[in-house]
């Protein structure tokens, strides 16, 4: 025998009218923002371990007796990091192959620079930048093989074996700032698995990101799956008396929910792979993205899609269990959704786990950091629709109003509904409370104007130091130069014998200077304080960017799962909201009673998310060793003022929708 639950379910589809294909592309349009929003952050993260591997080159594996010496510098213009390749054929030894990006070894006297590094080329005087290189007839084009990125700047120079740029005294090592900015070998080849100190961390940053965004995706799929859910237990309630099988209830729910989800995940998907290019502009960490590093591939595609159809489609399913067990008693609206209290006793126990965990004294690694940042989450999507119901309750007993107790009624009459309409923001508000405490900079301030030559010793220091300065005076600086000495670690050079020149004029003359004392000791080339900082500032400025993309895409996650949410609200209360209208209930009154039933729950909830966001902050700062932003506060307040206001425009967003299925309050009460 056929079974009855395609046809039925089509027929059900078909003859929902226009609120229940309202409810399907509302439900449709959340599956492709959840979608969208995962990829891109996916596409960060896989992209950025790509771009990590082509860097991997330029500090190859040494061996023994190469045939080739490979030296890996950097300095900084604009404040910008250029990385100066130095490679040497050896003299008798077999040819060595082409480097990525090239199409020879380079000979000695060629210059081959990025795209970027060209352009730049171009812009600034010779004075702040192309006098650091070789002055070759022309300069060689690096292609895309060489690159992480676009805007990666990037020079590779054919040196002779006894050049001083690929000496001993080119391996760095000479003072504690320079860990991942020189180094030097023999090689015979460019295989490798050292990443450059500009895009090691990028992967482990872009990680977090998705960690954290992970939840309120999740949020807005559980959303949609539930739109419309009140008017379809009504509906599968009458077949359920009616003699439909749970089994047949279940089927149809699932297959309906399946097609709307992976329709509309198809559509995010679809537009993610449409954006590909625009999204490769979006600069992160070094720059901007080829294109090709943005894909995710078929798996990832496919797992995406899938899964927040899948969520979709077992959100819709888990609201049957009454459907199934109790038709009549949800066709009449008997049973109000109560929460219990282990949901209280759950969250206590977690957070206290929490707590001891992170504030046991030690430090805590980036995998218990995550995955004690996905235990609140969870806990507190457990502990939400708990707090809602008994604010509803407090609300309800001390209201003096007629919105008031209308917004009261509904939080204690359906908890997890209004839950589901703050969830995402006071998820976010989570995020925003983290990434305004962590927002940290790299703290080497006192060193802005010092430019710094590290020296064999002491002597040669007092030498070098005149000759600085008719360097400087040649090139039109203005500097203070002073020998370092070796037990001064309160400057650029850290305690190692060195020059240090105190420069006035700002960026530009800092540029000039770093060009003109590249002369002094070309094994070992000039650096300003962004050298000495890079370490710290490329992971704190990492986390400062995912945070910034983080929270925009929480706040585009949070209003639409807000919006979405509002509007199958009022789709599902229409013959609430008829019956009210009436018994004289002014429009005006049903309004107000949906943004309180909003703003209640959101301030408490998402001020006490905040606040852990802090605290989760402030840990993760601990164990980095740094120090709080000193503007975190004033982030912080900012996020907060965006959150609000997209809260309010996604509820005021479904006002028409009110007006509409209220104006024939006598026809939508029947």
């Amino acid at each position: 025998m056929r079974s009855p639950v395609l046809p039925l379910t089509w027929h059900l589809a078909r003859s929902s009218g226009r609120r229940g294909l309202q409810s399907q592309l509302l439900a449709a349009g959340a599956a492709a923002v959840g979608v969208f929003v995962m990829l891109v952050m996916i596409a960060a993260t896989t992209g950025s371990a790509v771009r990590a591997d082509r860097t991997a080159w330029r500090t190859p594996d040494a061996v023994e007796h190469g045939t080739a010496v490979q030296a890996l510098a950097t300095t900084y213009v604009r404040h910008e990091p250029v990385t100066v390749v130095s490679l040497a054929q050896l003299p008798d030894r077999t040819p060595t192959p082409a480097p990525p990006g090239l199409q020879n070894f380079p000979k000695q006297g060629e210059v081959y620079v990025s795209p970027a590094l060209a352009d730049l080329l171009h812009k600034l005087p010779a004075d702040q930048l192309a006098e650091r290189f070789p002055k070759p007839a022309s300069y060689g084009t690096i292609g895309s093989a060489g690159l992480a990125s676009p805007d990666e700047l990037v020079a590779v120079v054919g040196r002779a074996p006894s050049a001083a740029a690929v000496s001993s005294a080119a391996e760095g090592g000479a003072t504690w700032y320079d860990i991942g900015q020189a180094w030097r070998a023999e090689i015979s080849g460019f295989s490798g698995t050292a990443r450059s100190l500009f895009t090691a961390s990028d992967q482990a940053a872009a990680m977090l990101g998705v960690v954290l965004l992970g939840m309120p995706v999740v949020v807005l799929a559980s959303a949609a799956g539930r739109l419309g859910a009140a008017r379809r237990e009504q509906r599968l309630a009458a077949l359920r008396l009616a003699g439909a099988t749970p089994r047949q209830i279940i089927a149809m729910t699932a297959l309906e929910a399946a097609t709307v989800g992976l329709a509309g995940a198809l559509t995010g998907a679809l537009a993610y792979a449409a954006l590909l290019p625009a999204l490769a502009r979006i600069p992160y960490g070094i720059g901007g993205w080829y294109t090709s590093q943005l894909w995710v591939g078929t798996g990832w595609f496919a797992a995406v899609v899938l899964g927040v159809t899948a969520l979709l489609t077992v959100s819709a399913v888990s609201m049957l269990r009454q459907v199934a067990t109790s038709p009549l008693g949800v066709a009449q609206q008997a049973n109000p959704r109560r929460t219990r209290m282990i949901r209280l006793v759950l969250f206590v126990g977690a957070l206290g786990y929490i707590w001891a965990t992170s504030g046991g004294g030690g430090q805590l690694n980036k995998r218990q950091l995550l995955t004690l940042l996905l235990l609140f989450y969870g806990t507190f999507w457990l502990f939400g629709p708990w707090v809602v119901d008994r604010l509803g309750r407090v609300l309800g007993r001390f209201a003096r109003r007629p919105a008031t107790l209308l917004a009261a009624r509904r939080l204690s009459d359906d908890p997890r509904g209004a839950w589901r309409t703050v969830s995402g923001l006071v998820l976010a508000g989570f995020a925003a409370g983290f990434f305004s405490i962590s927002m940290l900079g790299s703290d080497t301030g006192q060193y802005r104007d010092q430019v710094a030559v590290v020296t064999a010793d002491a002597g040669t220091a007092r030498h070098a130091a005149a000759e600085a300065r008719t360097l400087l005076h040649r090139a039109g600086v203005t500097a203070t130069v002073t020998a370092g000495r070796e037990d001064d670690f309160d400057t650029l050079l850290g305690g190692a014998p060195g020059v240090i020149a105190q420069v006035s004029g700002g960026t530009e003359r800092i540029d000039t200077a770093v060009t003109a004392l590249s002369p002094l000791a070309p094994g070992t080339p000039p650096y300003s304080s962004d050298y000495a900082g890079a370490s710290d500032s490329i992971a704190t400025g990492r986390i400062a960017q995912v945070s910034i993309a983080t929270l925009a895409l929480s706040f585009v996650v949070a209003s639409a799962s807000a919006g979405l949410t509002a509007a199958a609200n009022v789709l599902d209360r229409r013959r609430v909201y008829g019956l009210l209208r009436l018994a004289g209930t002014p429009l005006k009154v049903l309004d107000r009673a949906r943004v309180r039933e909003t703003v209640v729950p959101l301030v408490v909830l998402a001020g006490g998310t905040t606040a852990m966001g802090m605290y989760g902050a402030g840990k993760l700062n601990q164990a980095l060793g740094t120090t709080v932003n000193a503007t975190g506060l004033l982030q912080l307040a900012v996020c907060a003022v965006l959150g609000a206001l997209a809260m309010f425009a996604a509820i005021s967003a479904s006002r028409p929708l009110l007006r509409r299925v209220t104006a024939d309050p006598a026809q939508t009460a029947d």
